[in-house]
């Protein structure tokens, strides 16, 4: 493992650094530091970069040392040859380097996820620290595929990709609504991506920090600072470009995911998708089980966990659970009720009307119980 210096510049508190794990971005990584490097908004010398260079075997080191010296912000680079790396590995180690960084700084920070592929717009972190500033503990913000890339995939890809965001839009929607959560009010959504992700250091230190998973190691890191009652703001104005290739450094990953349905387009959408009843059974079961573990009630009236096919035991288990989101993940993991049934492409039409439809009760459900809320 080596680590180089950052270049001397005035002395300033590092508040925030973005960390960012490589492995062979020859073709990518200049536009990647291009794009860090033009963040506004910031106070100079608040902003750090952690590069966590991988067991590359290309141009890519050589291309790191020579943008450094033209960089406005101060970078730490550490290059690491290991035999068992995977991309939640990799992602942890950096994201630690930068935890680390800022724990020296002083108290508090941020650190920032994004990958060696992607293009972050001008103010990706202010926008992640103003929703910092508002109250959340993290920021999952959006992703879109690079235009000129994704121009190149079959028609078909992008046509599916946008029934698939429809429908997931509506979901969220109706989720907001039926179980609202106050620290992520509607618009929001629910893509959860190493490319675009921010944590406080003292909610990355609590949960463990990023699970050092080959494959879903992002989505499993937001799961456990929800499962651990922290606040989790999915941003809609937080957006990142990522590349649309068929051939990526992760197996598994977005590129694998693309590639997989180009080959197969009949491949069923993610697990979250799945027909609108199933979505709304689930809401409405999560707000049910919330209220009934805010008032301590899980474990004196069982009644939920024979309707939701748990066994008393593992219900009783349940019910001891302390953190409300980490019982309800529990409570669905263990009820065959709550299982997921994702959708086929084809059927995204269909619930989509659906969907549309349904929304119209759901929305002016939620008004009245706003209005009751109003008026005591």
């Amino acid at each position: 493992m080596s680590s180089s210096p950052e270049p001397s510049l005035p002395a300033a508190r590092i508040e925030a650094v973005i960390a960012i794990p490589v492995r062979n971005e020859a073709e990518r990584i200049g536009a990647c530091l291009r794009a860090i490097d033009a963040q506004a908004g910031l106070a100079p010398g608040s902003l750090g970069l952690v590069l966590f260079l991988n067991n590359c075997t290309d141009a890519t080191p050589a291309i790191v040392a020579g943008m450094l010296a033209g960089m406005s912000l101060p970078v730490r680079v550490v290059e690491v040859t290991f035999s068992g790396a995977n991309a939640g590995w990799a992602r942890r180690e950096a994201m630690n380097a930068a935890a680390d960084w800022l724990e020296a700084e002083g108290e508090g920070g941020t650190i920032l996820s994004t990958d060696a592929d992607s293009r972050v717009p001008p103010d990706w972190v202010e926008r992640n620290l103003a929703a910092m500033a508002a109250g959340a503990d993290a920021v999952a913000g959006r992703v879109e595929l690079d235009a000129d890339e994704a121009a190149l995939l079959p028609p078909s890809l992008p046509a599916r990709g946008r029934l698939e965001d429809a429908y997931s839009d509506l979901l969220t929607e109706a989720e907001a609504l039926i179980d609202p959560d106050p620290n992520d009010p509607w618009p929001c959504h629910r893509t959860t991506i190493g490319a675009t992700l921010a944590v406080s250091v003292s909610a990355y230190r609590q949960v463990g920090g990023m699970p050092p998973m080959a494959l879903g190691e992002d989505g499993a890191f937001v799961a456990a600072l929800l499962q651990h009652g922290l606040r989790v703001r999915h941003a809609v104005d937080v957006v990142v470009t990522i590349s649309a290739r068929l051939t990526g450094r992760a197996p598994g990953g977005v590129a694998d995911t693309i590639r997989s349905r180009c080959e197969l387009p009949d491949a069923l959408c993610d697990a979250r998708l799945e027909p609108l009843p199933s979505a709304l059974f689930r809401y409405g079961w999560r707000r049910r089980l919330r209220r009934l573990h805010a008032g301590g009630r899980l474990a004196r009236n069982t009644a939920w966990a024979r309707l939701l096919g748990i066994p008393p035991e593992e219900a009783r288990r349940i019910a001891e659970i302390p953190l409300a989101g980490l019982a309800l993940a529990q409570a669905e993991r263990a009820s065959p009720r709550l299982a997921y049934h994702p959708l086929g492409p084809k059927e995204l039409p269909g619930q989509i009307a659906v969907a549309e439809a349904a929304l119209v009760t759901v929305r002016d459900a939620a008004a009245r119980r706003r209005g009751k809320t109003a008026w005591g």
